[in-house]
């Protein structure tokens, strides 16, 4: 993957070394009255992660753990002991990339994309869906319009999910600029308002149409560097190895020894390579429709 040809973004916050992380007044369950759209907040970051939401609102306020079963791999090209400063501008240029990508197709459909933040973090940090912690790995979060990336998870793609390669690393950095475009776009306020309506049930089967759309969403963008010569087919495969790594049903294998269909937030392996490949295969966003039907 050539990453290195690609533009850098300056929309990149690092809290790293310890700026920007706990200084000031407290956060958590104090700092976001628990009603209307603050706690629907809550339950959307929860289904995106794969998390109860009481055992992520317990998190928040620093009275229990997060269950890591579920969590998704924070990405990162190289392996591990690679310098930080490396993957910190491999993060900033497919950041970039998807910027240039998504504003023109915005300005295409007559709109104007204003790309996210993403925040880099170590160990934990604050957001406006609360204290972004490890254990949850990778997130886009609403309310504040951007996107958390814990520099901790970088290898885990490779070493636990078995995924290596740099454009695995970038399909989950685009996956959740895909989570961006949805809230853009207006998907996520459609999504909220359905959600309050179901049961649990229906809740988790909308959350895996809402994260196969963003699969869908990153192959688009993938498309596009494909055409320009960025990735090759070796960086397709690694990307489509990446997909079928998170699906909830290798998930859940790993973790408890059983599958339980009726628990996906995020969708199978082959539902998640599927869409990512629908995307990639089309070059249009209009492909992704995950909710119809």
């Amino acid at each position: 993957m050539r990453w290195d040809e690609m533009r850098r973004s300056e929309n990149v916050e690092d809290r790293t070394s310890g700026g920007g992380g706990f200084g000031g007044g407290g956060f958590g369950i104090g700092g976001i009255p628990l009603g209307g759209g603050a706690l629907l907040l809550i339950v959307v970051v929860s289904l995106l992660f794969g998390v109860n939401p009481l055992e992520l609102l317990s998190s928040m306020s620093g009275s229990g753990p997060v269950v890591q079963e579920q969590r998704q791999p924070a990405p990162g090209p190289g392996r591990a002991g690679q310098a930080d400063d490396s993957r910190k501008e491999f993060v900033a240029r497919i950041l970039g990339d998807t910027e240039d990508f998504w504003g023109k197709t915005f300005q295409s459909m007559g709109s104007r994309y204003a790309p996210p933040r993403l925040v880099l973090y170590r160990g934990a940090t604050r957001s406006a869906c609360g204290i972004a912690r490890e254990a949850v790995g990778p997130f886009y979060c609403p309310g504040d319009r951007e996107v958390y990336l814990d520099t901790a998870f970088f290898d885990e793609l490779r070493t636990r999910f078995g995924a290596p390669g740099d454009f695995a690393a970038a399909y989950v950095i685009a996956h959740e600029i895909g989570h961006h475009v949805q809230n853009s776009l207006g998907t996520m306020q459609q999504f909220d308002a359905q959600v309050q309506r179901m049961d649990a049930r229906g809740r988790n089967q909308m959350s895996v149409r809402l994260e196969l759309q963003a699969d869908c969403y990153a192959g688009v963008w993938g498309a596009s560097a494909q055409k320009r010569g960025l990735i090759d087919t070796s960086d397709i495969d690694a990307g489509i190895r990446a997909a079928q790594a998170v699906g909830d049903d290798r998930l859940q294998r790993q973790s408890q020894g059983t599958v339980v269909p009726d628990s996906f937030t995020h969708g199978s392996s082959e539902q998640r390579a599927r869409w990512f490949k629908t995307g990639l295969s089309s070059g249009d966003p209009r492909s992704c429709d995950t909710f119809s039907g």
